[in-house]
């Protein structure tokens, strides 16, 4: 049987963390406890944990996960952090672009230690925008790196331009391409995803959050009087599976655990791992989606009909849940991430 193949297409972030007891008000100035300058990115964050997923010990690889984006040229803080953070984690650079009209993107993430590492975060684009703005040119990269006879799967993500994503997922969604599509739509953008990008999608993974904003492309199907925001994961996915065609739901529930539903009627929710000490909380949610595109990868790599799945889902949805408890118990993004020997 062929290995399974990823591709991830995405972000790649230079993140600079501030760690301190409390955010500042308006106009205030506080001490913080300290600064860490370290690699992230949704797309790169969930690339690393996709390959880290796939090390059943330090020397064993069993998938093959390529990483598609772009970075400012000549940037040190890729060569010296992004590049060999991701290739340490078995994720193949060949796809990301080095660009000399723009700059590596970045992230200012602030996380407040008194509110069980909770964060917030501002974003800089750079050429996770300009250099992701040609469709054509990035579907190329990745079918350079995905075998054309082989099913593999594609995790994509919104931190690059809505254009660009809109025409990714209908490619990757045509019944004639080979690839499954695993869409997190994070963050959402704030016109949405129309309902026929989404027809055809493999996996849609979400946070409760994310999960009542994408609900703008099915609010026509909503009933009189209905409040997204007031239903319950049971009463939102199947939204998603009958008007969307969405063939697997998955909504994060933070400390709670995950909820998972297909399209053939599997459905269940899988609690959280327990978590002594909650210190950063900033890529849990990648490293869930992650594992489970690399959960989803072996099995598609097996060449076995879609609702088979439903079999292997439960399962798989508690191995991300080990994976993000893991994280969560770390600082930082991707240096967080944990590899699979080590859970």
């Amino acid at each position: 049987m062929p290995p399974p193949q990823i591709c991830v297409i995405g972000s790649l972030n230079i993140d600079f963390v501030t760690y301190t007891p409390r955010c500042p008000a308006a106009g205030e100035t506080l001490t913080a406890a300290a600064l860490a300058i370290s690699a992230g990115g949704k797309g790169a964050n969930q690339a690393v944990a996709c390959g880290r997923a796939s090390f059943a010990a330090p020397d064993s690889q069993d998938a093959s996960v390529a990483m598609i984006g772009a970075v400012g040229a000549d940037d040190p803080y890729y060569a010296a952090l992004l590049r060999p953070t991701l290739e340490g984690s078995g994720v193949s650079t060949r796809g990301v672009q080095e660009r000399t009209d723009s700059q590596t993107g970045s992230a200012t993430i602030i996380v407040e230690e008194a509110a069980r590492g909770e964060n917030r975060i501002l974003v800089v684009p750079g050429a996770n925008h300009t250099g992701m703005d040609q469709v054509d040119a990035v579907l190329a990269r990745t079918q350079g790196l995905l075998h054309s006879h082989l099913e593999g799967v594609v995790l994509l993500q919104g931190e690059i331009p809505r254009a660009t994503t809109l025409r990714l997922m209908k490619h990757f969604n045509d019944p004639a391409c080979r690839a499954h599509l695993v869409f997190n739509p994070a963050p959402v953008f704030p016109e949405g995803i129309p309902l026929p990008a989404l027809a055809g999608t493999s996996v849609l993974a979400m946070n409760e959050t994310e999960a009542v904003l994408m609900t703008h492309s099915v609010a026509d199907h909503l009933r009189p009087g209905q409040n997204a925001a007031e239903l319950d994961p049971d009463e939102l996915a199947p939204l998603f599976h009958h008007h969307a065609q969405v063939h697997i739901v998955l909504i994060t529930l933070g400390a709670k655990g995950a909820y998972f539903s297909t399209a053939t009627g599997k459905r269940g929710f899988a609690p959280s791992a327990a978590v002594e000490k909650v210190v950063d909380t900033t890529a849990a949610g990648d490293t869930f989606v992650g594992y489970f595109a690399t959960a989803f990868a072996r099995f598609v790599a097996t060449g076995a009909p879609l609702p088979e799945f439903d079999a292997h889902i439960e399962s798989a949805v508690r191995r991300a849940n080990l994976a993000a408890a893991g994280c969560v118990q770390r600082k930082g993004a991707m240096q967080s991430i944990p590899f699979a020997y080590e859970i």
